[in-house]
């Protein structure tokens, strides 16, 4: 400001002052008397006393020139310490910090644009007038400075979610048996190749939304409604991060689909009544037929093992048909008869004991005596 202030008082200052370096032409010091002043006098005057010369325009224009100079290096900051009147001066102490200032700036601007830490899940992304140049790794990269060189640094370790449908709003779909279901579900994906994430989509999150959105409406028109809502949910999950993934791969994203996983899947608000009833009977029916398939196997496993001993008892049969017989008979008996009353008698010609320890033994025939 102080500049501008003494360039604008440069036609003021020539123009107001007409005084030479040597006086005024208009002044009373001369040696006349009277009224009339003594003629100026000149450092070139004729010493015959003839008068003063006509000025020339050179050292006229000389002096004007360092009074002007003088005067503008007294308004900027004075004539500083030692020199004659019309030497040169020392720069004072407000223009150096202007200049150290200047030089530190310069120096910060390079080191912060030239030097950049790259953390571990970054990759700093360089384009040098806008366009691609390369890609920075983890640690510390140099570039040219900016606005030559311009880094983005893009976290490619972080999972993002992208959420569709919700709770409290409905997002319908059509299932594969021409029936509404209600879904809600979540997209977990994170960057794979930052160049491309940052210059092939204008809109990388919107995109990943629709695709998203159409792959799950391709998957529930394969499935019915019981397949979405029951226990295939799993199976659909990874057809749709498939599909993205795909698809996401031919736009050349630069994203990788880390997961789907379904939130809600439900019939419309108005049918979800009725539907959680045929859902409750339908677990009654189940759990019904699990019963009957739990009792049919303990029928079937009682009667193997009844096959199974009814074996053991005919390989001996065939050994011993008697013998077998009627001890199966007095088994059959006591097995009737153990909690029924019993009277036995004795009639004549009846034994009540049956030595069946004897049953098939021979008795060995006496031994003869030796003839006399």
């Amino acid at each position: 400001m102080n500049i501008l202030k003494g360039w604008g008082s440069r036609p003021r200052i020539q123009f107001a002052d007409i005084k030479g370096p040597w006086g005024s032409g208009s002044g009373s010091g001369g040696k006349g008397s009277g009224d009339e002043p003594d003629p100026p006098k000149s450092p070139w005057g004729d010493p015959s006393g003839r008068g003063p010369r006509p000025p020339s325009s050179g050292p006229s224009t000389v002096s004007s020139l360092d009074d002007f100079l003088r005067k503008n290096r007294d308004r900027f900051g004075g004539s500083g310490g030692g020199g004659s009147r019309g030497g040169p001066s020392l720069p004072s102490a407000e223009p150096r910090i202007l200049y150290w200032a200047l030089a530190g700036f310069i120096l910060l601007w390079l080191l912060f644009t030239t030097i950049h830490r790259i953390a571990p899940e970054e990759r700093g992304v360089v384009t040098r007038f806008g366009r691609y140049s390369h890609t920075l790794a983890p640690g510390i990269g140099m570039t040219l400075p900016s606005p030559i060189d311009r880094v983005a640094k893009i976290d490619v370790a972080n999972i993002q979610e992208v959420t569709l449908g919700s709770t409290n709003e409905e997002t319908l779909m059509l299932t594969g048996d021409q029936n509404i279901i209600d879904i809600a579900y979540q997209v977990r994906w994170n960057i794979r190749d930052p160049e491309q994430y940052l210059f092939e989509l204008a809109q990388p999150v919107d995109t990943i939304r629709q695709v998203a959105e159409s792959s799950m409406r391709a998957a529930m028109a394969q499935v019915t409604l019981q397949d979405a809502i029951g226990n295939r949910r799993g199976e659909i999950e990874a057809t749709v991060a498939e599909d993205m993934q795909r698809t996401l791969d031919a736009y050349q994203a630069g994203v990788l689909i880390q997961g789907v996983a379904i939130k809600q899947a439900d019939p419309p608000a108005a049918v979800n009544d009725a539907f959680k009833e045929v859902t409750a009977a339908q677990q009654d029916a189940q759990s019904y037929i699990n019963d009957a398939g739990a009792y049919a196997l303990q029928l079937k496993q009682k009667a193997q093992g009844d096959a199974t001993a009814f074996d053991k008892v005919y390989d001996q049969y065939k050994l011993a048909p008697a013998v077998t017989k009627r001890r199966m008979y007095y088994e059959t008996m006591e097995r009737v008869l153990q909690k029924v009353d019993k009277t036995i008698v004795e009639a004549p010609g009846v034994n009540s004991y049956l030595p069946l320890g004897n049953q098939g033994k021979t008795t060995p025939a006496p031994a003869r005596e030796p003839a006399q």
